[in-house]
Formats: structure tokens, C-alpha cells, sequence
């Protein structure tokens, strides 16, 4: 994994997350397949697997760079804007 430059823009620390599961999803009345959690503000949202891409409209409407897995055992992070794991 190599860094980005938005990874240096994180707050440290990491912010927790506002929530265990994808919001989204529970007023939409479907499943995540996975979790993402926005390591800028702590918004936890669906994957690009699951059917509303909540994760990749968060950025969208945010411009918050950077989220990482919030599944157990995971602790990649991905860069919507470099499209890469940092």
C-alpha cells in the first residue's frame, strides 16, 4: 500500500464511527454487503457491492478523500479520488 496526499489531510484521530451500520440502507429498507467507514467525519455507509453505493455517494457529496473497511479483520483504506488502497 503506498500513501496519498490525502491521507495526510485525515484528523487524528481517527474519527469514531457516528454509527454501526449503513443508515442508508435501514431507511431504504435493504442490506449492506459490506461496510465502509469515512475516516474524515466517521460516516459509516455501504459498498460499491451493495445495491445503493452509499459509501461512493457520501463522497460525492462530500469530498471526504478517503474511507477504509469497517468489517472485522479488514483495515485497508481506499482513495475515491487517486482510485486506489492507501
Amino acid at each position: 500500500m503506498s500513501e496519498c496526499p490525502h491521507v495526510a489531510e485525515l484528523p487524528r484521530p481517527e474519527p469514531p464511527p457516528l454509527t454501526a451500520t449503513c443508515q442508508g440502507c435501514l431507511a431504504a429498507g435493504s442490506h449492506p454487503v459490506q461496510l465502509r467507514l469515512c475516516l474524515a467525519c466517521g460516516h459509516v455507509a455501504c459498498c460499491d457491492s451493495s445495491p445503493h453505493q452509499h459509501a461512493s455517494a457520501h463522497f460525492r457529496e462530500t469530498a471526504h478523500a478517503v474511507m477504509r473497511s469497517f468489517e472485522v479483520g479488514q483495515n485497508w483504506r481506499w482513495c475515491f479520488v487517486d482510485g486506489s488502497i492507501v
